[in-house]
C-alpha cells in the first residue's frame, strides 16, 4: 500500500483501504488484492479518504480533492453519489436506512443524505 488512510470492512469479510493521493483497493478475507477501483472502473482519483461498504458490496468513497462521494457498484459504472455541497469531505459511512453520513472536515461537522 501507498499511505493507506481509511479502512472499512466489506460484508464477504474482506475490507477495502484508501491510499493517500493515490487509489482504493480491496483485499479478500485472506488479506490478498483482489483489485484497484481506479484499474476495474477506469476512474481516477484527486485524494481518496473515507471508504465504506454497504450491505451489497458497494463501495462509497469521499474524494477530499474533488469534493465528492462515489458509489462503486459491483457491476457496471461508478455512480456520483454527492458532487456539490461538501468543502473537504474526509469520513463516509452508510446506514441500513439509506442514508449516508458525510463527515465534512471543511465545514466541521457530519452532513446526511438520503
Amino acid at each position: 500500500l501507498q499511505g493507506p488512510r481509511y479502512i472499512s470492512p466489506a460484508p464477504s469479510g474482506g475490507f477495502v483501504v484508501s491510499e493517500e493521493c493515490g487509489d482504493v483497493k480491496v483485499f479478500t478475507s485472506s488479506g490478498k488484492l483482489l483489485c484497484s477501483l481506479s484499474s476495474k472502473y477506469g476512474h481516477q482519483f484527486g485524494n481518496p479518504a473515507g471508504v465504506c461498504v454497504d450491505m451489497d458490496g458497494s463501495i462509497m468513497v469521499a474524494d477530499e480533492q474533488r469534493r465528492t462521494v462515489h458509489l462503486f457498484p459491483d457491476r457496471g459504472a461508478p455512480i456520483c453519489l454527492v458532487s456539490t455541497g461538501l468543502q473537504r469531505p474526509t469520513g463516509v459511512a452508510c446506514s441500513s436506512f439509506g442514508h449516508l453520513f458525510v463527515a465534512d472536515a471543511g465545514e466541521n461537522c457530519v452532513k446526511v443524505f438520503k
